[in-house]
C-alpha cells in the first residue's frame, strides 16, 4: 500500500514538474476504432501513438488510462469504473480494460496520459465508446419480413430473383429525446430510413456472414434524426447472400428478414422502445422489383413508394409484417467498418455505338456502382450492362462473366430527366453500356462510385521506374475492390467468393497499402464458423460454396491472417480466439493426411503458373507441375513452425514442444524421400518446389545456395529469365531471389513487359490484377481482370526490400524496423510510406552512380536497425540519434531511436 501511494505521488510529481514538451498522444483507439458506437467486446482493448514533432530517441516510460460513465467524472477523477494506476511500460497497443463489469447500452468515456523520457504528457483528449446489447435478454425484437413470394417471375431456383422488401412502423414521441439508438440487421443487406433521412451513408450492411453461425447487427445513434410528435422508421430489405444469387450452387438460408430495436431514452429518464414485431407493416410492391449481386438491380420508378418512410404515409395497402424463422446464428454486434462509397470517378470517353445505345469507358477497371443522370421516356426500360473488358469491335467482353448478367435496369415513371443508382448491388467493371436514352450523357452526368469496406489508406509508394509505379496502381485498385466485408477473388463474375488461398501471403503485403486490420480479424471469425465436426475448413469463407477438402495450402491463410494481424499490429487475439479451431485443424491434416512423415493430400497445386499454350489456363506439361506433397508439406511445416509460438502467446506452452516434434520429424521425412542430395533439387526441380523448400525453412545446412542456384537455372533457362511460379511459388518468390543476392532478376521482374509478367499485364492495358498471367488469351472460363493472387509477395517486396520498411523479426507492430533496402541497379529512387499501428514510417532514397542520399522517419517509441552498405557509405556514419554503429560483413549497421535522419 506505501509502494502504491508512493508511486502515485510520484507520478503526479512529474506531471506537475516534467512536462514532456512536443511529445503528445494522438491516434487514440478501442479495438482499432476511434470512438466506436456498439461494441459487444466484454474486455476492450486501448491503443495509442506518441507524436514527438521530430525529437530523437523518445520513449514512453509508463502509462495511466481513466474510464468514468461521465465526461465530468473522469475530469474530476471521481466514480471511474477502470483506473489502471502507473502502468510501467512502453507498450501501447491492444491493453485490455480491466475495471468493473461493462453494460449493455451504457456509453464510457476514458483518456490516457504517459511518461516519457521528455517528460509527462497532459491527459489525452477524452473519448468514448458504447456498448451494445451483451445479452440475449436485451432484445425485445422479433425477425420479420413478408413470407412469400409475391410478383411475378420471382424463384428462389436457379438464377434467384426477389423483389426488395419495405417495412415501415409509426410510433410517436411526446417528450424530448436525450438519446436514440438504433440496434438492427436486415438480412441478407438493408438501408434504414428515420422520417425520410437515411440512417448512415454505408451499403450492404450487415457484414456478410456464415449465418447459420454468426449473424451481424449495426448500431446507430439516431438522436438528431428524431423529431416531437409522430415519426417513422422504414426499412428496406435486399436479398444479399441470405437469399442468395445461383441456387443450387450456393448456400440458400431464407428469405430476407429484419430485427430492428430503436431505443429512446427522454430527458426526464423514462424510455420508449421499438421493435419489430406485427405491428409493422410491410410491401414487395416497391420501385426495387429486383436485386441480385450477381445478375444487377431493376427499379421502376412507377412503382415508387412515394414518403414511405415518413408519419402519416397511407400504407392500408400493405400486408401486416409476418414473423420470420431467425436465422440460426449467434448474434453479434459488427466488429469491421462497413461498405461506403469511398471515391468517385468520371468517365474518359462517352460515344455512340447505335440507336439509343451508347458506352462508356470509366479509364479504369473499379468496383462499384454507377450513378447517372440520364434522359429517359416513360416506361421504357433503360439498361446498364457492365464488363471489365471489350471486344475489338468496341462491343462488351462478357464471357468472363459466365453466367453472371451485371446489368441494371431503371424504368422511367415520366418524360424527362431521372438520377438514380443502385442500392444493393454492386460490379466489376471499366465498360459500362447504356441503352434505352434519349439523348447523349456527358462526363459530369455519370459517376463511377468506387466501394469498399470503409478503411484508411496507410501506404503510398512511388518509383522512377513507371512500370513497377504501375503495377503498384493496378495492386492498390484491384485489392480494395475485392473487400466486401470478406476478402473476395474477383468482384464482377458468378463468383466473388472468399477463397482463402487468394490471401495466404497477400494478407501481408495489402496491409502497407490499407488498413485492414478489422477485416481480416472478422474474417478470421467467418473462417472458424465454416470449420465441420472432422476440423476441416472450407476454402472459401464464408462457406456460401461449400467446397470442404483435406487441403493445406488453401487454409493456410487462415493461420497466416492470424500470424499479420499479431505480427503488424501487435494484437494478439486472433490466436488467442482461433488456437482452438487451429488445432483442431492441424490435428486433421496430421490424422487424414499424412503417409510416412509427409503430408500427401494437395487440392489445387501451384495454381494458375504460366502455360505452356496461350489459350490454357492451367499447364498440361508434367514438367512444369510441382508434386502436390511438396507444396502441401513444405506449406504444413511452415504451419506447424507457427503454431509452435501461437501455443506460447495463446498460453498453452505445453503444446509447442509437439508441434516443433512434428515439424522436425516431417523434415527429415521430406528431404530424405523427396530431395536429390547430388543435384541440389526437389522433386522434379521446379522453380517452386526449390523455392518453397528453401525459404520455409527444409533444405538442409549446406545445401542452400546450390537449391537457390537451381532456381536461378530454372528461371534463365527454361523459363527465358521470367516468372514459372503459380499462386503459391509467387508467395516466396521476390524475397527469395533477393534473400539470396539475386535482386537484379526480381528487379526485372518486375519491370519487364514480356510475357508472363505483370508488366505484360499493363502493357496489354490492365488496370488492375489479372486472374491468369495469361489472361488476354485463355479460355474465358476462367479469365478475371481483378483478381490479386498473382501479387504474391510482390508487395511486401515493394516495401520491405525496395524502400526498406521492414517489422524486424521478432518485434510486433513495427516497434522495431529493419531498414535494408536492396538498391538494385537500374533504379534510381524510392519513396514510401506507411502509417504503422504505432505511427507513420517514411523512407525516401535517391541514388546517383555509387552515392545514395537516404532520408528515413522512425515514429516515437520505436526504433530502426539501418543497413548503411559500404559500396555507397564508405565513412563510419555518426549523427544525433543514433544508438548504436557496428560494423557488419558488407553495410555499417546502425541503430536509430525516433525521428527523421538523412544518410
Amino acid at each position: 500500500m506505501k509502494k502504491t501511494i508512493l508511486m502515485a505521488f510520484l507520478w503526479c510529481f512529474l506531471a506537475v514538474c516534467s512536462q514532456a514538451g512536443n511529445v503528445h498522444v494522438t491516434h487514440l483507439r478501442v479495438d482499432m476504432k476511434e470512438n466506436p458506437v456498439g461494441i459487444d467486446a466484454l474486455q476492450p482493448r486501448f491503443g495509442w501513438q506518441l507524436a514527438a514533432d521530430g525529437e530523437y530517441g523518445v520513449k514512453q516510460l509508463a502509462y495511466r488510462i481513466e474510464v468514468a460513465r461521465s465526461p465530468k467524472d473522469l475530469k474530476k477523477h471521481r466514480n471511474l469504473v477502470w483506473d489502471s494506476g502507473v502502468v510501467y511500460s512502453d507498450n501501447t497497443l491492444f491493453i485490455p480494460y480491466e475495471g468493473e463489469s461493462l453494460q449493455s447500452r451504457q456509453t464510457y468515456y476514458w483518456r490516457v496520459r504517459l511518461q516519457t523520457n521528455r517528460g509527462t504528457t497532459g491527459w489525452s483528449d477524452v473519448q468514448q465508446w458504447s456498448m451494445a446489447l451483451l445479452n440475449a435478454s436485451d432484445w425485445d425484437a422479433m425477425w420479420i419480413g413478408e413470407n412469400a413470394l409475391s410478383n411475378p417471375g420471382e424463384t428462389k431456383d436457379g438464377d434467384t430473383r426477389l423483389a426488395a422488401r419495405y417495412l415501415r412502423k409509426e410510433f410517436v414521441n411526446e417528450k424530448k429525446v436525450a438519446q436514440a439508438v438504433l440496434y438492427i440487421s436486415g438480412l441478407g443487406a438493408y438501408k434504414a430510413h428515420i422520417n425520410g433521412q437515411q440512417v448512415g451513408d454505408e451499403l450492404l450492411t450487415p457484414a456478410v456472414s456464415q449465418y447459420d453461425k454468426t449473424v451481424y447487427y449495426n448500431v446507430y445513434d439516431v438522436t438528431p434524426l428524431l423529431e416531437r410528435g409522430g415519426n417513422t422508421l422504414g426499412v428496406i430489405l435486399g436479398n444479399g447472400r441470405y437469399f442468395c444469387m445461383r441456387n443450387p450452387g450456393q448456400t440458400y438460408f431464407d428469405l430476407p428478414c429484419l430485427l430492428a430495436q430503436l431505443e429512446i431514452t427522454y430527458n426526464d429518464g423514462s424510455k420508449q422502445t421499438i421493435v419489430s414485431d406485427t405491428s409493422w407493416k410491410v410491401t414487395s410492391k416497391g420501385p426495387i422489383v429486383a436485386n441480385n449481386e450477381y445478375d444487377g438491380e431493376e427499379y421502376d420508378a412507377r412503382l415508387d413508394l412515394g414518403a414511405w418512410s415518413l408519419p402519416g404515409y397511407d400504407d392500408s395497402r400493405w400486408k401486416t409484417a409476418d414473423v420470420m424463422t431467425a436465422p440460426k446464428g449467434v448474434l453479434h454486434a459488427q466488429p469491421n467498418p462497413s461498405i461506403r462509397v469511398m471515391e468517385r470517378i468520371s468517365p474518359v470517353r462517352i460515344w455512340k455505338t447505335g440507336e439509343q445505345r451508347y458506352m462508356v469507358d470509366m479509364g479504369q477497371n473499379m468496383v462499384g456502382r454507377l450513378q447517372a443522370t440520364l434522359q429517359g421516356k416513360s416506361g421504357k426500360k433503360v439498361s446498364m450492362r457492365f464488363a471489365e473488358l471489350m471486344n475489338p469491335d468496341e462491343t462488351l467482353y462478357t464471357a468472363n462473366l459466365r453466367t453472371a448478367k451485371a446489368t441494371d435496369y431503371y424504368v422511367p415513371a415520366v418524360d424527362g430527366t431521372f438520377t438514380w443508382a443502385p442500392l444493393f448491388v454492386f460490379h466489376g467493371f471499366r465498360y459500362v453500356e447504356i441503352t434505352g436514352i434519349e439523348s447523349q450523357p456527358g462526363i459530369d452526368d455519370l459517376i463511377g462510385e468506387v466501394m469498399y469496406d470503409d478503411m484508411e489508406t496507410v501506404g503510398t509508394f512511388h518509383t522512377s521506374n513507371e512500370m513497377i509505379n504501375k503495377i503498384y496502381r493496378n495492386a492498390y485498385w484491384g485489392i480494395r475492390g475485392n473487400y466486401r466485408s470478406m476478402p473476395t477473388d474477383c468482384p464482377q463474375r458468378d463468383e466473388r467468393m472468399g477463397w482463402l488461398g487468394d490471401r495466404a501471403t497477400g494478407c501481408y503485403g495489402e496491409n502497407y497499402l490499407f488498413d485492414n486490420g478489422l477485416l481480416y480479424s472478422k474474417w478470421l471469425q467467418d473462417i472458424e464458423d465454416t470449420q465441420n465436426a472432422d476440423g476441416i475448413i472450407s476454402v472459401v469463407a464464408p462457406s456460401y460454396w461449400g467446397i470442404y477438402s483435406d487441403d493445406v495450402t488453401w487454409p493456410s491463410a487462415y493461420i497466416n491472417s492470424a500470424h499479420m494481424l499479431y505480427r503488424h499490429y501487435g494484437d494478439p487475439s486472433g490466436i488467442i480466439r482461433h488456437y482452438d479451431s487451429f488445432k483442431r485443424y492441424i490435428k486433421r491434416v496430421q490424422t487424414a493426411c499424412m503417409e510416412n512423415g509427409l503430408v500427401v493430400k494437395d487440392t489445387y497445386g501451384d495454381w494458375c503458373m504460366p502455360p505452356e499454350s496461350p489459350e490454357l489456363i492451367h499447364s498440361q506439361d508434367p514438367s512444369r507441375k510441382t508434386d502436390g506433397k511438396i507444396l502441401s508439406t513444405t506449406v504444413f511445416y511452415d504451419l506447424l513452425q507457427k503454431m509452435a509460438d501461437f501455443a506460447v502467446i495463446a498460453g498453452h506452452p505445453e503444446d509447442m514442444g509437439d508441434f516443433l516434434q512434428l515439424a522436425a520429424t516431417m523434415k527429415e521425412a521430406y528431404n530424405r524421400q523427396i530431395f536429390d542430395n547430388e543435384k541440389a533439387m526437389y522433386g522434379n526441380n521446379t522453380a517452386t518446389a526449390n523455392l518453397l523448400s528453401l525459404m520455409l525453412g527444409l533444405v538442409p545446412e549446406g545445401y542452400e545456395e546450390k537449391v537457390f542456384q537451381n532456381i536461378v537455372e530454372k528461371t534463365e533457362g527454361d523459363c527465358k529469365g521470367h516468372v514459372s511460379v503459380g499462386v503459391l511459388g509467387i508467395q516466396q518468390l521476390m524475397r527469395g531471389l533477393t534473400r539470396y543476392g539475386r535482386e537484379d532478376i526480381a528487379y526485372r521482374f518486375t519491370t519487364q513487359d514480356t510475357y508472363p509478367s505483370w508488366g505484360y499485364m499493363v502493357k496489354k492495358g490492365a488496370t488492375t490484377i489479372w486472374e491468369l498471367w495469361n489472361g488476354d488469351t485463355a479460355d474465358p472460363a476462367m479469365n478475371s481482370a481483378n483478381h490479386v493472387m498473382l501479387l504474391g509477395d510482390l508487395l511486401i517486396w515493394y516495401y520491405e526490400n525496395l524502400a526498406g520498411i521492414k517489422n524486424a523479426e521478432g518485434s510486433n507492430g513495427f516497434r522495431h524496423l529493419e531498414m535494408k533496402p536492396c538498391f538494385p541497379e537500374g533504379l534510381n529512387h524510392v519513396q514510401a510510406a506507411y502509417q504503422s499501428v504505432s505511427g507513420e514510417i517514411k523512407s525516401e532514397w535517391t541514388r546517383e552512380k555509387d552515392k545514395v542520399d537516404w532520408q528515413i522517419t522512425v515514429p516515437a517509441n520505436c526504433m530502426a536497425t539501418v543497413y548503411l552498405p559500404y559500396r555507397f557509405y564508405t565513412e563510419r556514419p555518426n549523427q544525433e540519434g543514433f544508438v548504436q554503429v557496428e560494423k557488419g560483413a558488407d553495410a555499417w549497421i546502425v541503430t536509430i531511436g525516433s525521428g527523421t535522419y538523412r544518410f
